[in-house]
């Protein structure tokens, strides 16, 4: 399985590598961040009209406590729950702040609202993919994409806030049936992810949606019994929440349960095995010897290069542990294709199956943890992306590092 270590190949001119900023996607994640934004609308309106400081005030001093927690996230090198999370919370609280004052402050109607966030939202989708050839968050580690990353959280918190508000002003729904349809729409997502949609889109659907369902929830708990609520109130309901927060970031930063890269970026530990000379990363989607891959991997064997390094993607169906039991499978495949590989080509050739199952996340991870003269792809093109010029070797080409496609079906039988 793959780890990580210091990335010695090329990279973009005034950027930082470093460990993953973003922990993985599981059960643990969904759960702290419904309960961010929860306490994102509860804690706000505790402040705003409870403690009377006012919208304004209360934005200026949300607003401080991100920048400072900011500062000190972009500082750290790797992913730290507390950092992390305490930047989820504040930038909920500061998304609902940045719609309340449209909407209460300026009297900018919902739809408009929903609208700009959504276009703005668009756009940085856009500038991020066109700069980084990815919107995966598996592989936030360098500056530019986390700087990319916090600004999407950003707007989709306030966009989240918008359209939620919106469709309770449309639909006149109570606390109680508010929380159904974003809870749906999520469940939605989720069987659509396990029917094969895009995990990147998926995810960041859900993203959004969590903001609108966390909302509704703290209304729901804070509200008084005569409007359909639980009678907790504005306080408890954040109190209730904050502690659950401390409770499980805490659980995770003892059992790392939400990492997958123990190795810190900042350290002389690049993998003492690795060795000199000229070395080729070959990614592939299925751990199966093509007539293609041998000739081109003699080829380069012939040219000098020292070092063959197989990379199978993941081939669970989804990266639901770092464990799975079709990894496991796949590594045998991968020790029996290494073999095949090495009595036909003679080549120094390693193998190993990453923990992702995107073929682009499986490079990169790589590149983080070896340096890389040469990257042969044998992955099936996507015919969405081939059409579209998306091809993963047009992908990577901004790594730096030449990229060449290979054959990528198997001899016929």
């Amino acid at each position: 399985m793959t780890t990580t270590s210091l990335h010695r190949g090329p990279v973009r001119a005034g950027t930082r590598v470093m460990l993953n900023k973003v922990p993985e996607v599981t059960i643990y994640f969904w759960i702290i961040k419904i309960l961010c934004t929860t306490v994102g609308e509860s804690f706000a309106d505790y402040i705003n009209e409870t403690l009377g400081v006012g919208l304004t005030n209360t934005t200026l001093i949300f607003s401080a406590a991100l920048i400072a927690v900011g500062i000190a996230q972009f500082r750290v090198r790797r992913y730290l729950p507390g950092f992390y999370w305490t930047s989820v919370v504040l930038i909920s609280v500061v998304g609902t702040l940045l719609t309340d004052n449209l909407t209460d402050g300026q009297n900018v109607p919902l739809w408009i609202s929903t609208t700009v966030f959504s276009v703005l939202l668009a756009v940085v989708f856009g500038v991020w993919y066109a700069r980084e050839r990815t919107l995966s968050i598996h592989t936030i580690v360098t500056t530019p994409r986390e700087s990319f990353y916090w600004l999407t959280v950003l707007v989709t918190f306030a966009l989240g806030t918008a359209a939620g508000d919106w469709t309770l002003e449309l639909t006149g729904w109570g606390p109680g049936p508010s929380v159904l349809l974003p809870a749906g729409l999520i469940a939605a997502i989720f069987v659509a992810w396990r029917l094969g949609a895009g995990p990147v889109l998926c995810f960041w659907l859900a993203f959004i949606l969590t903001r609108p369902l966390g909302a509704n929830l703290g209304d729901f708990l804070g509200s008084p019994h005569s409007d359909g609520g639980q009678g907790l109130g504005t306080l408890w309901t954040s109190i209730l929440f904050l502690a659950a927060i401390l409770v499980t970031v805490v659980y995770l930063s003892i059992t790392k349960k939400d990492q997958t890269e123990r190795v810190y970026a900042g350290g002389d530990d690049f993998s003492a095995d690795q060795p000199e000379g000229r070395c080729v990363l070959v990614i592939t989607d299925h751990p199966v010897v093509t007539p293609a891959l041998v000739t081109a991997i003699k080829e380069r064997a012939a040219a000098g290069a020292t070092h063959i390094h197989l990379v199978v993607t993941n081939p669970a169906e989804h990266e639901l542990s770092e464990r799975h039991e079709q990894a496991r499978v796949a590594e045998a495949d991968v020790n029996r294709a290494v073999t095949e590989l090495r009595q036909q080509t003679s080549a120094d050739i390693v193998g190993s199956v990453s923990i992702r199952h995107d073929p682009m996340d499986a490079v990169e991870e790589s590149l983080q943890r070896e340096s890389v003269d040469e990257i042969l792809v044998s992955v099936e093109h996507h015919r969405v992306a081939h059409a579209l010029h998306q091809d993963l070797e047009d992908r990577l080409s901004h790594r730096g590092v030449p990229v060449v496609a290979v054959g990528a079906s198997p001899a016929a039988p």
